[in-house]
């Protein structure tokens, strides 16, 4: 092998032949009288030789074929400029003595930076992991014994039960009333977020409401199940914190009382009006009057004020100085100062501040009490995210409708409003909205609507198997009599139990059916969401019928099971607006 080759005697290094030429600048191939030229032009690597003095025959560039070698030149040809920056193209096999283009400081800034913020990155990704440890580990959580729904659906409608307790735990709070309170539901809102997006409803739900309390499976601190007897006609603030009882069973008495069963709970006690208003910098409020009350620490002038502390939960809980002096007139304080609590977060940059966000995180996750469905801060991440998309217009506060007990000469305690109330629940539970918005899934209903119109076949032409699907047992022979002997439908059966339980009742039918279809609704109170177009099925005569399965939310025989479409006229406010406390 020559000089250039890796196996010379003397261990000639190819990169030592190259050397600058002082007049010309540029590099030029200096070999040694005793090395053979190179016949191969230009600072070429040359490839092995087939033996001695005769090169191998060389491949064309991008070919597979051999290329014949060319004659051989005595003479070395000038290098070749390199294609950036003028300088000498370096030959491949060289190697050790290449000179070293500097980087230039560019480079190294951006090389050091790069570095850095990748470092940086880590150690944040690391901190936000081991903040979001942190957050996860203020919550307290416990167990909904089964009286939720399991927690809440990003597509489905929402239903939260907020628990504000009177219980005196905290620095401060020792000196508000019952200091030795158990914590009874002193405040409780179920708030209704519809499917949409489009609208909310803040139910408040009386502490001097008389109802029955439920029987209430309880989680005990072992891990076992104790089943906490219920109780009749008591205060619906028991239904926390007396015998024993957890927010489950109050959970329990809500779907008791109005029909309603809560996706998640939320329990928050003195501590958290305090730290939360403070959090986000305190919320606006206004009084129409001067209030000076001592037993609720509350000394306000007339007009707007700033609260946020202790001043924000003497707020809340002041009552002889408003309205009437009871429950509930508290109660519409309490809404207005969750009114000005969401015209805050959406106003402001509470919610594109890392700063507050983070201090209002902090407080929020050591300040509540969750269900075990919303034991995480990732979880309550994507609550929050559900009801950040509402518009605080379309929230509405309203209160069980009630009126004066009527068993005591002095009304300390309030019944249900039977006239007006059971509306108001139905509208909840029909995702109906108390303000005029629009409903993004209007083409849905309106199709729903469209099978209730058109020809009607008699009710002697009606042929219906009917199915017990959920509803209470009996249900089905129920309304086959009174088809049959109060509307005239002859040709319907009783086909005993469904295959499984359904929430709703349903009306399946084939297309040619649909007279007889839009027949049977109107006599039962069908919506339109009702009434399922599909097949008919063979009856017990042998001829096509109608499947009606009657869900769990069939109320009985004659009772129409269509929903409102416009919420009750009751007293209101929504959370756009400042209303004056009276």
């Amino acid at each position: 092998m020559d000089a250039q080759g890796r196996g010379r005697a003397d261990e000639v290094d190819p990169a030592d032949q190259w050397v600058r030429n002082p007049v010309t600048g540029e590099y030029e191939l200096r070999l040694s009288p005793s090395a053979p030229q190179s016949p191969v032009p230009g600072p070429r690597r040359p490839g092995p030789r087939d033996n001695a003095g005769v090169p191998r025959a060389r491949t064309a560039p991008h070919s597979g074929h051999p290329q014949e070698p060319g004659p051989a030149r005595a003479d070395v040809p000038g290098p070749r400029r390199a294609r950036r920056g003028g300088e000498p193209e370096v030959p491949p096999g060289r190697r050790g003595h290449r000179p070293v283009k500097k980087k230039s400081k560019v480079k190294k800034a951006l090389l050091w930076t790069g570095g850095s913020m990748a470092f940086v990155l880590v150690a944040v990704s690391a901190a936000g992991y081991l903040y979001i440890r942190h957050l996860n580990n203020n919550i307290t959580s416990v167990s909904d014994d089964g009286a939720s729904t399991g927690g809440f659906h990003k597509d489905q409608a929402i239903n939260i039960l907020l628990m504000g307790t009177d219980k005196r735990t905290g620095k401060g709070n020792e000196g508000y009333g019952d200091k030795g309170s158990v914590g009874h539901a002193d405040t409780t809102i179920l708030l209704h977020l519809s499917q949409d997006r489009t609208n909310a409803t803040a139910l408040s739900i009386p502490r001097d409401l008389i109802v029955n309390v439920p029987d209430c499976p309880t989680t005990q601190p072992d891990g076992s199940t104790k089943v906490i007897p219920g109780t009749q006609n008591v205060r619906f603030n028991t239904s926390l914190g007396q015998d024993g009882r957890t927010p489950s069973c109050t959970v329990r008495t809500v779907t008791e009382l109005t029909g309603i069963r809560a996706d998640d709970f939320m329990v928050a006690d003195f501590n958290a009006v305090k730290t939360l208003t403070e959090a986000v910098g305190g919320v606006e409020v206004c009084l129409a009057h001067n209030i000076d009350d001592p037993d609720s620490h509350l000394k306000l002038s007339k007009g707007t004020h700033n609260i946020s502390g202790d001043q924000a939960l003497a707020f809340v809980r002041t009552r002889h100085s408003v309205g009437f002096g009871g429950d509930l007139s508290r109660i519409t304080l309490q809404q207005q100062f969750l009114s000005a609590l969401m015209r805050k977060l959406k106003g402001n940059s509470t919610l594109t501040s890392p700063t507050k966000m983070l201090k209002l995180a902090e407080a929020g996750t050591k300040a509540l009490t969750v269900d075990d469905k919303l034991d995480s801060i990732g979880k309550l991440k994507d609550l929050g995210l559900e009801l950040g998309k509402l518009n605080p217009k379309n929230l509405t506060f309203t209160t069980v409708p009630v009126v004066d007990n009527p068993a005591e000469k002095v009304h300390a305690t309030v019944v249900l409003n039977n006239a007006t109330a059971p509306a108001v629940f139905d509208a909840i539970k029909n995702d109906v909205s108390f303000t005029e918005v629009k409903k993004k899934k209007k083409a849905a209903k309106d199709a729903a609507a469209a099978r209730l119109k058109g020809s009607k076949a008699p009710a002697s032409d009606v042929r219906v198997r009917i199915l017990n699907g959920g509803a209470v047992a009996g249900s089905a022979q129920q309304t086959l009599e009174w088809l049959q002997n109060q509307e005239g439908v002859l040709k319907s059966e009783n086909s005993g139990n469904a295959p499984a339980e359904l929430s709703r009742t349903t009306l399946e039918y084939s297309p040619d059916q649909a007279p007889q279809a839009r027949r049977l609704a109107d006599l039962m109170g069908l919506p339109g969401t009702a009434l399922k177009p599909g097949k008919s099925v063979i009856n017990s005569q042998g001829v096509p019928a109608m499947t009606l399965t009657l869900g769990k939310d069939f109320k009985g025989a004659g009772v129409s099971l269509t929903a409102p479409t416009k919420a009750p006229d009751v007293d209101k406010s929504t959370a756009d607006k400042v209303k004056c406390a009276s």
